[in-house]
């Protein structure tokens, strides 16, 4: 039996942090096991909000496929290619296009909130409004039966879902209405305590050396009213206690029945959160460093997943022409 097929996507705007590992990365990783995995870098998509100087897209693209390869995505279980190089997904986004209401598009809700987080950044553009429509392009092109998603993005793939009846509607039953495989996103903050964002420069990276991610956590907020050692702490306004609840989930409890007693001080909470941090990320260091001596290789696989990829979209292309007789 076929394993069903999941699509998913990473936009290239800079090195990957440990809020891109647990929130979308680690499930990428399992989800190889039990299906057949279709993973882009979306450079198109990047350009949504990189229009201006889209330079940081190419130096990405090639960053974030060796970090994908270090956390352990597998291209001989998963087909791993860059979204421009497969034409179909333009082709199928103008296409679809013609048959989204603009209404559907305005109605999105992370259209504002995106905008204010990125409010440095002139996105009042047509391809920003209609990104969803490629995304439904991506999503469909390879008629995926499931793709994963956190909380925050099921308005996205429930849009995705009404052009797929639409165009079936239209056009006669074709597509798969894809279902959302839910990812938990634990709250990990940067560490100044906001969303962990490039954008804030208050993230660990998954590429930092273990001397850089000692000295971010080291700079990260603590309760403001734990001043000395000895003071009794409220770890609920810690930003080190909730990196221990993710990384040092076992020393939890301990952690935080000393720091509301008094008996545990910053620093050395600070230091056992790097020491945790640092430990998980061993392996990935260890695995980056050996794919950056094989670049060619590295090349070679994305150029055989753009044919893989490349070849299953024309087949749907090859589908949708017929039925809209174009």
């Amino acid at each position: 039996m076929e394993k069903q097929r999941i699509v998913s996507g990473m936009r290239p705007t800079g090195a990957l942090h440990l809020g891109h590992y647990l929130g979308v990365l680690k499930n990428w990783v399992e989800l190889q096991e039990d299906y057949r995995c279709l993973y882009f870098v979306a450079d198109w998509h990047a350009l949504t909000s990189e229009y201006k100087d889209p330079s940081i897209i190419a130096a990405s693209t090639e960053d974030i496929v060796h970090t994908w390869l270090g956390v352990g995505i597998d291209p001989d279980r998963s087909i791993i290619f860059r979204q421009s190089d497969i034409k179909a997904h333009a082709e199928f986004f103008l296409l679809l296009s013609m048959i989204t209401p603009i209404s559907w598009l305005e109605r999105n809700p992370t259209y504002k909130e995106i905008r204010e987080e990125l409010k440095e950044k002139d996105l009042g553009t047509f391809g920003f409004l209609g990104y969803p429509v490629l995304q439904a392009a991506d999503i469909l092109v390879y008629n995926a039966h499931k793709v994963p998603i956190g909380e925050d993005q099921r308005p996205h793939l429930e849009l995705t879902r009404e052009i797929a009846r639409r165009f079936n509607n239209l056009y006669g039953k074709f597509f798969n209405e894809p279902q959302e495989i839910l990812t938990e996103q634990p709250k990990l903050p940067g560490i100044d305590g906001r969303k962990m964002s490039k954008s804030y420069n208050n993230a660990i990276y998954l590429t930092d050396a273990e001397k850089d991610v000692t000295q971010k956590v080291r700079n990260m907020f603590t309760d403001p009213a734990k001043i000395k050692k000895n003071d009794r702490g409220n770890p609920d306004n810690c930003v080190v206690f909730a990196f221990h609840c993710v990384y040092n989930e076992s020393e939890k409890p301990l952690v935080e029945s000393e720091c509301r007693a008094g008996s545990r001080g910053c620093v050395d909470c600070k230091m056992a959160a790097a020491a945790r941090i640092n430990e998980s990320l061993m392996p990935v260091r260890e695995r980056r460093a050996e794919i950056d001596k094989k670049q060619n290789l590295v090349l070679e696989m994305i150029e055989d997943g753009n044919r893989r990829a490349k070849a299953a979209a024309e087949e749907t292309m090859s589908g949708v022409r017929k039925l809209m007789r174009i």
